[in-house]
């Protein structure tokens, strides 16, 4: 009998992931298996389409936009305006990206005040930061660009 870390749920049958949340449920042993590397294309603001910029500059202060670069759905945006958003491959997810290269509950944004932060949620490919491979909260600021998955995404937060 395994307990679920994450939503407390007992599972008689030993299992990889929770079958009521979907968290892992394997032991961490510090040997993880990366499947998706960080891509390193650079990506330069000013690179920006004159709608994209548009949409950024309108965005609130205690707002960000999450600009996707590559991926499945290339050009989309995707709003960040409450204190806890979560993303991935579950459809109950508030940003839902649809590959296999993004676990069901991969990594969560949160606002704490007017700042951003982006921690992975033990997703088996991890999340990337400017390249990086976070292993906790990391703060994001304009511009950084975020990985999840095959997914690359660009930051930004309204600014005064």
């Amino acid at each position: 009998m395994s307990k679920c870390p994450t939503c407390g749920q007992e599972s008689a049958d030993p299992a990889n992931f929770c079958p009521h949340c979907g968290a892992s449920l394997a032991k961490m042993t510090g040997d993880t298996t990366r499947v998706i590397p960080a891509v390193v294309e650079e990506f330069h603001l000013e690179e920006l389409g004159a709608e994209d910029a548009n949409a950024v500059e309108a965005l609130p202060v205690g707002s960000a936009l999450l600009l996707v670069l590559k991926g499945g759905v290339a050009g989309a945006r995707f709003l960040v305006d409450a204190d806890l958003v979560t993303v991935g491959r579950h459809p109950r997810c508030d940003i839902f990206l649809d590959d296999v290269t993004v676990s069901r509950h991969h990594a969560r944004f949160t606002r704490k005040g007017d700042q951003f932060w982006v921690a992975d949620e033990n997703s088996l490919n991890g999340t990337y930061v400017n390249g990086d491979l976070i292993d906790g909260p990391v703060a994001l600021k304009r511009g950084d660009e975020v990985q999840v998955g095959k997914f690359r995404m660009v930051f930004f937060c309204g600014q005064d």
